[in-house]
């Protein structure tokens, strides 16, 4: 169960970093207030509607509005994953070292006592003390 758990957080955690650092542009088509096309890594479709260049007759030109706009958005990932610790400040310095040095002193090791016990086996029961005293523990 324990490795279940390690696996699925190890998966959710590469997924992360996949999609922390990846960069993807939104294009979305709006004719007039409505939206009428998005799309994901591309250019949004045309409704059709926008003007086309302008013919070489002057006489049959007509000069209307264009009611059609494009929206990109675009999402831009994380560059650097490594971030360097050349510029920290003085006080974030401190920080690190003391909290280093604080963490590390947590495992040292205890003096172990010598325990006299070792050396000598304990007395063998002979007879069940529970059962003379008739004493259950229930």
């Amino acid at each position: 169960m324990k490795a279940f758990f390690k696996n699925i957080a190890s998966v959710f955690l590469a997924f992360l970093v996949l999609f922390s650092t990846m960069s993807f542009t939104i294009s979305e088509h709006y004719c007039g207030d409505v939206m009428v096309a998005r799309s994901l890594f591309s250019k949004a479709e045309s409704c059709g509607m926008d003007f086309q260049k302008q013919s070489q007759n002057e006489g049959c030109n007509i000069l209307k509005k264009n009611c059609c706009k494009d929206v990109v958005k675009q999402f831009e990932g994380q560059d650097e994953l490594k971030i360097s610790f050349d510029k920290l400040t003085l006080d974030q310095q401190i920080f690190v070292a003391s909290f280093i040095y604080s963490y590390l002193n947590l495992f040292e090791a205890l003096e172990e006592k010598p325990n006299a016990f070792n050396d000598y086996p304990p007395p063998l029961i002979v007879r069940n003390i529970h059962k003379l005293d008739q004493v259950y523990l229930i």
